[in-house]
This record gives C-alpha cells, structure tokens and sequence, in this order.
C-alpha cells in the first residue's frame, strides 16, 4: 500500500465524476483500513473530503439540467394545449 496522496490543488477540478467517486472509494477504503500514519490519515480525509465537493458539484449539476430539461417539457407541452 502506498502512502502518498495526490493534494494537487486544483487539479480535482478537471476529474469527471467517475474519477471522482472512484478515487473516493479508494480513499474511503485506505482510511477504513487503518495502518496509516496520523498526517497519511489527515491527507486522506482531505482529498476524500475535496473529492466528496467535486461529486456534489457534478451531481447539483446533472440535477440542474435534469430540472431545466423537465421545466421546458412542461412549458412545451402548455404551448401545446
């Protein structure tokens, strides 16, 4: 097991939601294994903690556009009427 972790600031931001939740999994998997010093355990938080945003950002995002596509059905299906 290694024990470095990628803090790259910024860079989550490019991570598609797969990445993502599948990096998040991972870090969840590490911490709950334990054998991790105490500053491996914090950095991981951090990143689970950093990757946690980026999922919720993708999911607000895709709820957003899920609502904008539903409102605009409904409008469509009035101007039908």
């Amino acid at each position: 097991m290694t024990s470095e972790v990628d803090v790259t600031p910024g860079m989550s931001e490019a991570l598609g939601y797969e990445q993502a939740r599948d990096e998040l999994i991972e870090v969840v998997r590490r911490l709950e294994a334990g054998g991790t010093t105490l500053e491996e355990s914090l950095a991981l938080w951090e990143r689970g903690e950093e990757l946690a945003k980026v999922c919720r950002r993708w999911l607000d995002g895709a709820r957003a556009r899920l609502d904008a596509a539903l409102a605009e059905e409904a409008a469509e299906g009035e101007d039908a009427e």
